[in-house]
């Protein structure tokens, strides 16, 4: 699988990249933090500096990138500002500015901080994940179920294992305004309503009958369920907060660049806007790590990086079977 990095200026590399050619954008710039970091204490480390003179120096850095992104994303595709919860501001106004829908997503990065004194512990980040249209490519994906849930929802139990119940029904705050959602349904000679629609066609839930996969009350009156089993469970539809994701200071992935993020993280990503053989961009790709996740997921990756050492670090991790002096892919 295709994985390019090149050494430049991102503001003009990502000017060669084909309009409408990029499926995703991982977008991690510096911070604006006002701090230097180094992967250890030598002055001579490898790092960067976050230190910029003005708020107007920093957005001379980072919107060319996002100016850009939108002519070179499919037309459903995805960017992804990720930036800390400290200095969002800047990034939320750019963002807005630049694209049609805009939705943070919070990344509970670490738990809390004992060492924290005298304000409150930084834990969280946020990716905006942004889009030229409403409704973007999206991948369903998951989150681990939460523990309580997981240990407390399962105690209905039949010849297939145990299960938890899921909704078959609206609610009146739910109510949908198809037709053919509003019908009966009888079981051994008792009549099932939904006031305020079924979730499944009447056909869906036939099949679902069928297959034993409905939960009949014992009680009359009482509303009808899908069986959820716990052994076929692939956890939960994942929300706007991701907590189930931790720091590379809590995991075993092997730190080579000091703001590096977790594979896992960019993976997520990857994963639930793209699809095999497409390219994800990273403009400020730091140690690589976008390309490891396109590579473990089937895409292509295109990685920009001004530091040097940052490159090294990419051409040791990827067997220096990659050029460096081409951008095209197609």
């Amino acid at each position: 699988m295709d994985i390019r990095y090149l050494l430049g200026d991102a503001r003009e590399l990502i000017k060669e990249v084909p309009g409408h050619s990029i499926a995703t954008v991982y977008f991690d710039p510096p911070f604006n933090t006002g701090n230097d970091f180094r992967l250890n204490t030598e002055e001579d480390a490898i790092g960067f500096s976050d230190v910029f003179s003005s708020d107007n120096e920093y957005i001379d850095l980072v919107e060319p990138i996002l100016e850009e992104a939108r002519r070179i994303l499919k037309p459903d595709g995805s960017l992804f500002f990720h930036i800390s919860a400290e200095e969002m501001l800047i990034p939320h106004i750019l963002c807005q500015k630049h694209f049609k829908k805009v939705q943070p997503i919070f990344w509970n990065r670490c738990r809390s901080k004992n060492n924290v004194k005298n304000k409150l512990g930084a834990v969280t980040d946020v990716i905006f994940w942004c889009s030229g249209k409403k409704k973007p490519k999206y991948n369903l994906v998951y989150q681990p179920l939460d523990a309580y849930y997981a240990e407390n929802s399962y105690k209905n139990k039949d010849s297939r294992g145990n299960y938890a119940l899921g909704h078959l029904t609206y609610t009146a705050t739910q109510k949908t305004g198809r037709d053919d959602r509003y019908y009966k349904m009888s079981i051994e000679g008792v009549d099932y309503t939904a006031p305020f629609g079924w979730r499944v066609s009447r056909e869906g839930l036939e099949d679902l009958i069928a297959e034993d996969r409905v939960h009949i009350p014992s009680k009359n009156g009482s509303k009808l369920y899908r069986k959820i089993y716990k052994h076929e469970s692939k956890g939960k539809p994942a929300t706007n907060l991701w907590d189930d994701i931790h720091s590379i200071a809590m995991g075993d992935q092997e730190r080579k660049y000091p703001t590096q993020k977790p594979v896992k993280l960019v993976e997520r990503i990857i994963e639930m806007t793209t699809d095999l053989g497409d390219i994800v961009l990273d403009p400020m790709a730091g140690a690589g790590t976008t390309g490891v996740a396109a590579r473990n997921l089937g895409r292509k990756a295109l990685l920009f990086e001004k530091n040097p050492d940052a490159i090294s670090i990419m051409a040791n991790k990827f067997n220096n079977k990659t050029s460096t002096g081409e951008l095209k892919y197609v």
